[in-house]
């Protein structure tokens, strides 16, 4: 009997979702001990102010910048190959960080944990929209961050008890979390088949002219994001002198909520559609937004920080309105595409944001509102019903209508 159900057990959790779910657990290892260690690690050893952090923050997101690049690597690898690759360089990135205590230190590490987060992150969005159906990606991918997310509090729970039980140097630490998530990268190398995906993908870059909608919530999606991920945690050390254990236990109630209810949210998601589900997101942030600009309470701002992080999971709706749309052939080519999209603003907001910060960090709080307000806008022209031929309300383009990035290529698609 305990034969047949762990067999059962292990043939299911070699199936793609086995695969996704385990990523799901190393990434969150790595990156999110860097995570909320850094800004501490950076004002206590190495004696950021907020120019730096926005500076490095800027740097941090020129991988991601770079996204598109991910098809190229594609000719040479599989995606699953890559993927494996890309997370094993970012636990080596982040067991690094805390051997370099200086400002071009932290930059270097930064940069090399960035590279591997960034490619791992586009490969697995794309893989994700590949290996799983329509009807089961909003619920799927919900789970996978409530995998994440649970994975997230038991790293918090750690990192708490190391530091204020054991008062454990950064460096330790960061080794720790390194090495682990390196260490479940070869395991999933070795553990699992290499998986295909129904269509077979395009080698080169495209952008369509009927992805426009998508492309442009793409684009304010990562400038308001890095105001959050830069500028709400600094937030909490630089004027509430919040310490590094404080930071841990508020990423660690961000998680729970995560845990409970990422998941419910992606079937939320199937159930009323992108449209309505991004209406809420963007609503909520802007209140948001418009509320960290003045708040002068420390956990009235704690408070703002996990409602915040809570909207996270409704940035599904946009994967998802994608994958209904989509030529299943583009799908790899436009998570690269996506990346990059989404990062041209994160590589420059945050270091010009770190001399707006300087002068009024309210300012920098409302700039997230007003991109905010122009998400909502968007958002309303989102059918009901999103698919080839019905990507958006107004301002439609044949689906032939395709620019190719990739000139040696003049007939693609």
């Amino acid at each position: 009997m305990l034969r047949t159900v762990t067999e059962g057990w292990l043939k299911r959790f070699s199936r793609p979702e086995g695969l996704l779910i385990l990523m799901s657990i190393a990434m969150p290892l790595a990156f999110n001990t860097w995570s909320v260690l850094l800004n501490n690690f950076a004002v206590e050893q190495a004696a950021f102010t907020g120019v730096e952090i926005g500076t490095l923050q800027s740097l941090r997101e020129i991988p991601g910048f770079l996204a598109f690049t991910t098809v190229f690597v594609l000719l040479i690898v599989s995606e699953q190959t890559f993927a494996v690759a890309s997370l094993a360089l970012l636990g080596l990135g982040v067991a690094l960080t805390g051997l370099f205590p200086t400002v071009y230190g932290l930059y270097f590490t930064t940069v090399l944990m960035s590279i591997g987060f960034h490619y791992f992150e586009t490969l697995k969005q794309s893989l994700s929209l590949q290996w799983l159906s329509q009807v089961d990606a909003p619920r799927v991918l919900g789970k996978l961050i409530s995998v994440g997310a649970i994975t997230s509090l038991i790293v918090y729970a750690v990192v708490y008890g190391l530091l204020e039980a054991f008062n454990l140097e950064f460096m330790w630490i960061f080794l720790l979390a390194g090495g682990l998530c390196m260490g479940l990268a070869i395991l999933i190398w070795i553990s699992f088949p290499k998986f295909t995906a129904p269509t077979e993908q395009r080698k080169h870059l495209v952008l369509r002219k009927r992805y426009w909608l998508y492309y442009g919530l793409t684009f304010l999606s990562g400038a308001r994001r890095q105001i959050f991920t830069v500028f709400a945690a600094f937030l909490m050390v630089e004027k509430f002198g919040y310490g590094a254990a404080e930071i841990t236990l508020l990423f660690l109630v961000n998680y729970l909520f995560n845990w409970i209810f990422a998941e419910r949210i992606g079937r939320l998601i199937a159930r009323i559609g992108e449209r309505n589900a991004l209406t809420i997101e963007y609503v909520g942030l802007i209140v948001v937004f418009v509320s960290y600009a003045f708040v002068t309470d420390a956990y009235l701002a704690a408070g703002l920080y996990v409602i915040d992080h809570m909207f996270f999971a409704l940035y599904i709706a946009v994967s998802t309105y994608f994958q209904k749309i989509a030529d299943p052939a583009d799908i790899a080519s436009n998570a690269g595409v996506s990346f990059t999209i989404n990062h041209i603003a994160a590589v420059v907001i945050p270091v010009l944001l770190g001399f707006v910060w300087i002068v009024s960090p309210a300012a920098v709080f409302l700039t997230g509102a007003s991109f905010a307000v122009c998400s909502l806008i968007l958002a309303q022209n989102v059918p009901r019903r999103p698919a080839p031929g019905n990507e958006v309300v107004y301002g439609k383009y044949p689906q032939a209508g395709i620019t190719d990035l990739t000139p040696v290529l003049k007939d693609a698609g």
